[in-house]
């Protein structure tokens, strides 16, 4: 695979359901089964949805609910009893996800949680989500982080975001991203498809990819977060064997392990958002 490839390759776990998108379970599950025949099907990660919603898509997915790659969203109040139905009566579900605000938060749903479902524990960028990672090392888990929402104080400091990099790296826990993420290249944008719209600054997903395999292979601090806050597309220079930001690069091979070791999707409520924006670069 070329270089944007081994980045892309199964990134966006597709999240339509979700805001600001807010699609019906119809538009988000029809979307998804077109995007995966579409030209760059090769980008689509799983289908993002409530567990307490399986019937509904099912219902409206019909005879292509079985040929769906699902994440389910999980609470404490779950029945883990009827997940676990649902899996053994051929549900299409590779992974749950569930927000989990300390450690017992973790080990009560980790006993809980069955086996052996992939997980990711959503936790918080501040310290006291970085001190829950070493729980979800125990569990067997993977973590999760939120980078954006529908309002300017959802979007995280740059600084957070490389200190929890770092955390993830140390422990080599792997990690998913969600919200916030539409665009390739950090960039003043709507925070909502609605009309007049408030605006601010959201990470680009290029940005975090990129900060991702910097950290993860040893890189300072400092250059992560200057990567983060890049806005300017032209300081990357992508190749058929490479991505380079000013002095540094990743070859195809570092982008794939580090996307399969590391950085292993992006949650996003738009599939075309970022492919559009990536081909108007000429990345794609």
């Amino acid at each position: 695979m070329s270089a944007i490839d081994s980045l892309l390759a199964g990134l966006f776990d597709y999240a339509g359901l979700y805001p600001p998108a807010g699609l019906s379970m119809r538009s988000a599950a029809n979307n998804y089964v077109e995007y995966g025949s579409s030209k760059h099907a090769s980008a689509l990660g799983r289908f993002i949805v409530n567990l307490d919603r399986m019937e509904e898509l099912r219902s409206v997915a019909g005879d292509s609910f079985s040929r769906l790659r699902l994440s389910v969203i999980a609470t404490e109040n779950t029945d883990w009893n009827g997940l676990t139905a649902k899996i053994s009566d051929g549900a299409p579900i590779d992974a749950l996800e569930m927000k989990c605000g300390s450690i017992s938060d973790v080990e009560r749903a980790a006993s809980k949680i069955p086996r052996p479902l992939t997980t990711y524990f959503e936790v918080g960028l501040d310290a006291a989500g970085r001190a829950v990672l070493k729980a979800v090392v125990a569990a067997g888990a993977r973590a999760k982080i939120r980078m954006g929402g529908v309002v300017a104080d959802a979007f995280p400091a740059t600084s957070d975001v490389v200190q929890m990099l770092e955390s993830l790296a140390e422990l080599r826990l792997p990690f998913k991203a969600t919200a916030g993420l539409h665009h390739p290249v950090r960039s003043r944008r709507p925070f909502t498809y609605q009309p007049q719209s408030p605006q601010g600054m959201m990470h680009g997903f290029v940005n975090l990819c990129c900060a991702s395999a910097l950290i993860y292979g040893g890189g300072d601090r400092r250059e992560a977060e200057a990567l983060l806050e890049e806005q300017d597309p032209s300081a990357w220079r992508i190749t058929s064997d490479a991505i380079h930001w000013q002095d540094q690069s990743w070859t195809a091979d570092q982008i794939s392990k580090m996307r399969s070791r590391f950085l292993l999707s992006i949650g996003t409520c738009s599939f075309e958002e970022p492919i559009r924006d990536l081909e108007s670069l000429g990345w794609l």
